[in-house]
């Protein structure tokens, strides 16, 4: 499990960027959001969509190829 944090502003392109809490590019703590303890990126980023429009993952940590172990089976 890992924590992650939202950005507190857009970033150039107006985006809102989650990252978990080694990333190297976090924002300080001065502009960043806790969104919680999550298993994948994109767990945190369902979190974050409630919060914010236009939020994206970041490149460097979450779009490592992660995958849920919940699935959604119908």
């Amino acid at each position: 499990m890992k924590f992650f944090y939202l950005s507190s502003h857009p970033n150039e392109n107006g985006l809102y960027v989650v990252h978990d809490r080694e990333c190297e590019l976090i924002p300080n703590s001065y502009d960043r959001d806790y969104l919680g303890p999550y298993n994948t990126g994109n767990e945190a980023l369902r979190k974050a969509l409630t919060l914010k429009d236009n939020v994206v993952l970041c490149k460097n940590c979450c779009l490592s190829g992660d995958q849920s172990i919940i699935t959604n089976i119908k």
